[in-house]
């Protein structure tokens, strides 16, 4: 709870008496209080000093404690009201917290009735407070600004994916397993105008076609064996906020066509359910399926993809962006040494090397992965060889060169294409880089792999 020192009251009421009880028991409580005797007197302090809490009584000459409530709410968003009110006129406490009072205290006040009711105020206020630090670290966390990345292409994504933040189009990320796409879909999230509702994920893939239907549009008591009571689904949870629906491809046809309706009119019914419900959600979908070969089998919806490809934002794979290889390894090792307290931990040069040319087929995960356990089994202040998983040190090994029979011009022209392609995949596929790693010019690499019908 925090300190009553750092809580401060303002009492509202036009009867001197009240007032003065008030607030000479708040001070003895140790609370931060003035007063004043009038709405127009309460909004002139509130301008001039921080308010945490207005306790107003509601009839008073001149603006009420309804018109005071108001004024506050829309000028003071941040300060809390609390409605007193005499015995009899509870109609005027309802109609005080749909106008947004945190709530109401009957006269004459009850002292232990008012601590209590201080009490919950500053936990909540704690709790606010909180919730709002940790959204900022994952405003923070999830900003295109922290996903870590240098190459053109991860450039390329992250640029797309900042342009459509600041609308409310649908987005379909695609990408292998492990590329990140639901960092990208919460980097989406946090930079729009949405950063301050929910974000919501649903695993697609994990859930059977029941199951599914039940999370993402919930479900009435007694739709199903097992629905004892009333659900709210994914979508409702969403409202004001992002859905993220991963691995959109594996959902059924008849998903589909809710979905559909969703993405249309922004409106659905729960599961055994005939009311109408309707949202503001953005829905970010992603997947790592061809979807436009799934449509040419009749296992997806081409008006559904048209509605989920407003903008679309294709991940690369980590090996082909192999830039971002080492400052991923860097950043990774950083991380899990300060979690695990090894923050002396470095790579051995011959694990370093295995680390940058390994090509990753789970991608940014696997990485991630592999530095975890590395950190974790490594003896001593130096990452070895030894460290390294088991699969990764045997398709490193480097194979012994057959080049093959022929002629001598025919044997180095499949060693200079074996030296030219090796350097093509350790640089990423950049020409200008590999040309550099082989002491040639770019134009002769062109040239080379021109002659071999390389594109």
């Amino acid at each position: 709870m925090m300190s009553k020192r750092s809580f401060s009251i303002l009492v509202v009421d036009d009867e001197q008496l009240q007032r003065d009880v008030l607030t000479g028991y708040l001070r003895k409580q140790r609370y931060v209080v003035s007063h004043a005797a009038s709405a127009a007197e309460a909004l002139t302090l509130l301008a001039k000093e921080h308010t945490d809490l207005v306790l107003t009584d509601m009839n008073m000459p001149g603006k009420t404690g309804h018109e005071l409530l108001v004024a506050i709410r829309s000028g003071y968003p941040e300060t809390d009201v609390v409605v007193m009110t005499a015995f009899g006129t509870i109609e005027h406490a309802v109609a005080a917290m749909r106008a947004g009072a945190y709530d109401f205290i009957s006269k004459p006040i009850d002292l232990d009735t008012l601590d209590l009711l201080l009490g919950r105020l500053q936990e909540r206020r704690v709790l606010v407070s909180e919730n709002k630090v940790l959204r900022e670290q994952l405003a923070e966390r999830f900003s295109f600004d922290g996903i870590i990345s240098q190459s053109a292409g991860m450039q390329q994504v992250l640029q797309t994916a900042a342009r459509v933040a600041a609308t409310r189009a649908p987005v379909l990320v695609r990408g292998e397993s492990g590329t990140g796409k639901e960092l990208i879909a919460r980097a989406v999230h946090f930079a729009s105008d949405r950063k301050n509702g929910p974000f919501i994920s649903v695993n697609c893939a994990a859930l059977n076609e029941n199951l599914l239907e039940s999370e993402l549009f919930g479900h009435e008591k007694g739709a199903f064996t097992g629905a004892e009571k009333q659900r709210r689904g994914r979508f409702e949870l969403a409202d004001g906020g992002t859905l993220f629906l991963d691995e959109i491809g594996d959902i059924s046809a008849a998903t589909q066509v809710r979905l559909l309706r969703v993405l249309q009119e922004q409106t659905f019914e729960r599961v055994g359910g005939s009311e109408t419900l309707r949202v503001d959600v953005r829905v970010i979908a992603a997947t790592h399926k061809n979807l436009e070969s799934a449509i040419a089998d009749g296992k997806f919806r081409e008006d559904l993809f048209y509605r989920l490809n407003v903008v679309a934002v294709d991940i690369p794979p980590l090996r082909e962006r192999r830039d971002d290889i080492q400052i991923l390894l860097d950043h990774f090792l950083r991380r899990f040494a300060g979690e695990y307290k090894r923050k002396c931990l470095t790579f051995s040069k011959e694990a370093w090397e295995q680390l940058v040319r390994y090509d990753y087929p789970g991608n940014v995960r696997e990485l991630e992965n592999i530095v975890q356990r590395s950190v974790i089994l490594s003896r001593g202040e130096i990452i070895a060889v030894e460290d390294l998983p088991a699969s990764l040190r045997t398709v490193m090994k480097e194979p012994t060169r057959e080049i093959g029979t022929g002629n001598l011009e025919e044997q180095v022209e499949k060693l200079e294409q074996q030296i030219i392609f090796d350097a093509l995949r350790t640089a990423g596929n950049n020409q200008s880089k590999a040309a550099e790693q082989i002491g040639i010019s770019e134009r002769t690499l062109r040239y080379k792999l021109k002659k071999w019908g390389v594109k």
